[in-house]
């Protein structure tokens, strides 16, 4: 309990103080945000504030980690546990990577498109194999399916398990990418998904995992303190993608890639509108499902606050991460 109070407070403390300037030197760089014409129309006066602050929160976990590595010695929990934090760690940053090249992308292009849709599916499922063949070799992946809320198991072949490992990656880190569309949202929604997995570590004596997701919550915190509604600075492509990754890292980590299904409520939601809103418009020529896709958009289209969205999506979250903790210990 005391390793992750202590990543709590230290990634929470280095993000909350490097914000300033950090927001400062983004400014001075001029890495705006750009909005898109076709959004909501107040979100143009949104348009230039700083982006790719997911910088913040990725440093405040670094700096954690590291300080955290010193005062320990090393990650208890065996080398099992430390290779699934290695590995989640990796993954978070290498999809950050792929969002830092998209945001510089898009500023150089001085417009709210980066890297083609296809460039960016390329790299997120070459990291995906990369992270999951790492997991499978190390021996913390197994080849079976947990279904939450049972005792029961499918196992499939490595190959056909991989391409599903690697959707399920793939997707989860495109969804919270799709949720990162209001100020705090994305952070807001993410932080209790934190919670929950530091939660899981803690039960399954796993130090360095429960460390790892504690200092996502602090970080998460930290960054709200600039990234709430009115938003001083967002966290881009950099933060999102970053986010998704170690949402989906820490899944599989864990060994319970479905418990993603009910933690990740929100960030589905967020997928499917698009999707349909896509389909529905092909298929009628024109008409649309929802007033504006993503639907946290269609819920500001129906008046809503951005604040109150937030609120609502953090809540239901909150809920179904209880759900998803209930369906995971009551078959035991």
């Amino acid at each position: 309990m005391k390793t992750i109070l202590l990543a709590v407070a230290i990634a929470f403390a280095v993000t909350a103080i490097i914000g300033s300037p950090v927001i400062h030197w983004l400014r001075k760089m001029k890495f705006g945000q750009k909005i898109l014409e076709i959004g909501p129309k107040w979100h143009m006066n949104k348009q230039n504030i700083p982006t790719m602050g997911g910088f913040m929160f990725m440093i405040g976990i670094a700096v954690s980690m590291l300080i955290m590595g010193i005062l320990t010695g090393q990650w208890k929990g065996g080398a099992h546990a430390t290779g699934n934090f290695f590995a989640v760690l990796l993954i978070a940053l290498a999809y950050g990577l792929v969002g830092m090249v998209d945001d510089w992308a898009k500023i150089k292009k001085k417009q709210n498109a980066g890297l083609s849709a296809g460039q960016k599916l390329l790299l997120q499922v070459v990291v995906a194999a990369v992270f999951l063949s790492l997991l499978r070799l190390t021996g913390s992946l197994s080849d079976g399916i947990w279904i939450p809320g049972t005792n029961m198991i499918f196992r499939l072949p490595w190959m056909v398990y991989l391409v599903f490992a690697i959707v399920a990656v793939v997707g989860c880190d495109n969804a919270v990418n799709l949720t990162d569309g209001i100020d705090g949202l994305a952070a807001s929604v993410t932080l209790p998904v934190a919670i929950f997995f530091a939660a899981v570590g803690y039960c399954l004596n796993a130090p360095s995992i429960m460390a790892f997701a504690g200092a996502l919550a602090g970080a998460l915190a930290g960054f709200l303190i600039y990234n709430f509604n009115p938003a001083k600075v967002f966290m881009g492509d950099t933060g999102s993608l970053f986010l998704g990754g170690a949402v989906a890292g820490l899944a599989f980590a864990c060994d319970m890639p479905l418990i993603l299904l009910p933690i990740g409520l929100i960030y589905i939601c967020e997928t499917l509108s698009v999707i349909l809103q896509v389909s529905y418009f092909k298929a009628t020529h024109g008409k649309r499902l929802f007033k504006m896709a993503p639907i946290h958009h269609h819920f500001e289209m129906c008046g809503w606050s951005e604040r109150k969205i937030v609120g609502v999506f953090t809540l239901i979250t909150i809920v179904m991460c209880i759900l998803a903790w209930l369906l995971i210990w009551l078959p035991r």
